[in-house]
């Protein structure tokens, strides 16, 4: 499993012999702290995994490599057993998203939060007006995360790519006399 550590202004990314070989990578990943956009702890580990797969090795339950998608290349590291760190980054890096399984994801997190540079300080009207939100979800909450789509992101009733889509059509008058409290 790979192991992160923080030296100075640097996340460092340190990689087993195993993983090494899989990716074909001499040295660890270093990435600047500055360089880090967001960091969060997602449940399900397949959720980090986008685009399509590069040098590594893909393996049910476990996945270590580099991946391609559009907005750039991703490094993961990453076991189903449980929740995963993802590192989202921007400028001049290696890699645009970093994700790893690591012993605890909830400290690491927040252990690597309080390395960003804060936010630049909002205008006086909108602070006065609405409460600043610690961090805006970046997708719906799933159903045992308390929200309600399912595990492909679909609100209740959507169609699915599979299924036949097709389910009968809202009783006007029902939906009217249920509205009324009737």
């Amino acid at each position: 499993m790979a192991r992160l550590s923080v030296q100075g202004a640097e996340i460092v990314v340190r990689l087993s012999p195993r993983e090494r070989l899989a990716v074909r990578r001499r040295r660890d990943i270093r990435v600047p702290a500055g360089a880090v956009r967001e960091v969060a702890v997602e449940a399900s580990w397949w959720r980090v995994l986008r685009g399509a797969a590069g040098r590594g090795s893909w393996h049910p339950g476990r996945c270590v490599g580099i991946r391609r998608s559009p907005e750039g290349e991703d490094f993961v590291s990453v076991r189903a057993s449980g929740p995963v760190l993802r590192m989202e980054l921007a400028g001049d890096v290696e890699f645009r998203r970093v994700a790893l399984s690591v012993p605890d994801p909830e400290a690491t997190a927040r252990r690597l939060r309080a390395l960003r540079p804060e936010d630049p300080p909002a205008p006086a009207a909108q602070q006065q007006d609405e409460p600043r939100a610690e961090q805006a979800p970046h997708r719906p909450l799933l159903q045992h995360e308390g929200g309600t789509v399912d595990d492909h992101g679909r609100a209740p009733g959507s169609p699915s790519r599979t299924g036949t889509g097709s389910q009968p059509k809202a009783d006007d008058e029902r939906v009217r006399r249920a509205d009324e409290g009737g």
